[in-house]
């Protein structure tokens, strides 16, 4: 899939989630007070990571979904720092056998956080060795091969698993129920959104009004990673045509050249309900039949395009398929059949 910029995620776990992660790293609260949004979360950890220390022990496990974007990885990191904690980063795919998560786990310290992103990933060979090192604090080793093998048992540090991902679904349960506390990140309210975008603002440089930041707002998709990314191609044509100040309407005309409208749809999604007008009269439409149309994987229609065109109403998923709505046709400029 080409990488589009309100693409709330990125295409490669292991590479692009890298460079991204270079690149957003300065924009990253490290505390809660200056982590904005997820209200509850927050109040929820500050309480667990109180009484932890309190009793000198390691916080439950915690695990972290939702959309993509929304701030799972930079929350691990305010997590480790409140904890002042070591904290170490890798991603499901990456753990490829047993011996890898062995030589992670064997490597920690007490009171370290190991914060695996895309946990659902995990290889089943692999979650099944991590079972008992969330739950005794061990790690079951065979040594040799055939009737002489056996098994013996190594005592790890007292640590804490902080796991993120988009698709809670696809955890086993037994992998869930081992989560302490399991936490579901929502996306940010317009006010919440505004003050993101001022704070990066300042952190990257930039000068902007209050109305510049609400016009990035409204078509950042309410997700701060979407909001950093326009804001820094808005500080790009500020640079360019020499702005000073970035208003409105400099906002507007920078993310007019990036062909995303006022709802924050770019011309991919444009074209995903055009197709389904033009060619199945607004649907309904199955998955798979859609997912050709608009040649992406089944995968990137349902964790990508229908998310936000679901919550702002421009698509609904039907038991025949997925189906616009007639706010859709109004946005597209077309006349709704009803009408």
């Amino acid at each position: 899939m080409i990488e589009r910029i309100v693409n709330p995620q990125t295409t490669d776990v292991s590479e692009s989630d890298a460079v991204e992660e270079q690149v957003l790293e300065g924009l990253r609260p490290k505390t809660f007070a200056s982590y904005t949004g997820q209200r509850l979360l927050k109040q929820n950890m500050i309480m667990a990571i109180e009484a932890a220390k309190v009793r000198q022990e390691p916080v439950d496990h915690v695990l972290l979904y939702g959309p993509p974007g929304l701030g799972k990885t930079t929350m691990a990191g305010v997590i480790a720092a409140e904890l002042g904690a070591n904290i170490r980063i890798t991603s499901g795919p990456a753990i490829e056998r047993a011996g890898d998560l062995a030589s992670l786990l064997t490597n920690l310290a007490d009171g370290d956080v190991l914060f695996i992103d895309e946990i659902h990933r995990l290889p089943k060979t692999v979650e099944e060795v991590l079972y008992p090192a969330m739950e005794d604090f061990g790690l079951d080793v065979m040594l040799g091969k055939g009737p002489s093998a056996k098994s013996i048992r190594l005592d790890l540090p007292k640590f804490t698993i902080i796991g993120a991902t988009t698709r809670a679904g696809a955890l086993s349960a037994p992998l869930r129920d081992r989560f302490g506390h399991v936490h579901r990140l929502e996306f940010y309210s317009p006010d919440e959104m505004i003050q993101i975008i001022q704070r990066a603002a300042g952190i990257l440089g930039v000068t902007l009004d209050r109305e510049a930041a609400e016009e990035i707002s409204t078509r950042a998709r309410l997700t701060p990673r979407i909001a950093n990314r326009l804001l820094k191609r808005v500080r790009d044509y500020a640079q360019v045509n020499q702005v000073d100040t970035i208003t409105r309407k400099t906002a507007r005309e920078a993310l007019h050249l990036l062909e995303i409208d006022d709802l924050g749809l770019d011309t991919s999604d444009r074209q995903l309900l055009a197709a389904i007008i033009e060619h199945y009269q607004g649907g309904p439409v199955g998955l798979t039949t859609l997912a050709a149309l608009c040649a992406e994987e089944t995968t990137t229609i349902e964790d990508v395009y229908e998310p936000y065109l679901m919550q702002i109403g421009l698509l609904q998923r039907t038991p025949r398929g997925r189906q616009v709505t007639p706010k859709a046709y109004t946005h597209l400029g077309l006349i709704p059949p009803s009408l």
